[in-house]
């Protein structure tokens, strides 16, 4: 995948979970509206946290509007989770003995500048671990607009190539094939690759 090609919509990052497949995605607006009202904010407190306008904000609030994915990103980092959180209900426990696979290259896709994620068992929302491939395209710490942090905690395995991790407390650490690392995800971090081709790694975050 290459930067020109489209994006899928993230709301295909969300379809309902259980046996019915095919239910309709979470509705963007209300998922928003919920998290800002559960950290108790005002319109005008969520914006600034996102550094987004407030009038940008109610909208996306009032699904008047289809947010970027530079806009879901600020989004996201102001409510403290993830971009595939916005679109994926507080997980509950749940039974009943559910499974999905996902096969090879046919998890959601989404690119960026720095990462190409394949977001695998993507069919099941109710779920408390966000399991996705990623190819790092990254080359810098520099590329990056700054630290990632969300919630939850995060596990990396390095699939193939060498990556070097960068987070917010401890010195960078190179890792190669095989390599994992185990990770408060509300720490800042980064994902560079430091071989030739581009790395590949699993990452499995928890749900918050």
């Amino acid at each position: 995948m290459t930067d020109q090609t489209p994006e899928p919509s993230l709301i295909q990052l969300a379809r309902a979970s259980g046996e019915d497949v095919t239910a309709a995605p979470v509705d963007l607006a209300v998922r928003v509206r919920e998290l800002r009202k559960a950290r108790q904010w005002t319109l005008e407190q969520a914006a600034q946290q996102a550094g987004l306008a407030r009038s940008t904000l109610s909208k996306i609030e009032n699904g008047q509007m289809s947010p970027t994915y530079d806009a879901l990103k600020k989004l996201a980092v102001g409510l403290g989770i993830s971009v595939p959180q916005l679109f994926t209900p507080k997980s509950s426990p749940q039974g009943g003995g559910r499974m999905v696979s996902t096969k090879r290259g046919e998890g959601a896709a989404h690119a960026t500048t720095t990462y190409e994620h394949e977001l695998l068992a993507d069919q099941m929302v109710q779920k408390s671990m966000l399991p996705y491939r990623a190819r790092i395209r990254a080359r810098a710490f520099e590329e990056f607009d700054g630290w990632v942090r969300h919630e939850g905690e995060e596990f990396l395995y390095v699939l193939t190539g060498a990556v070097r991790l960068f987070t917010e407390f401890y010195q960078p650490i190179d890792m190669v094939r095989g390599d994992s690392a185990y990770y408060d995800a509300t720490m800042g971090h980064n994902v560079i690759s430091i071989s030739d081709d581009d790395a590949t790694i699993l990452w499995v975050t928890s749900m918050g």
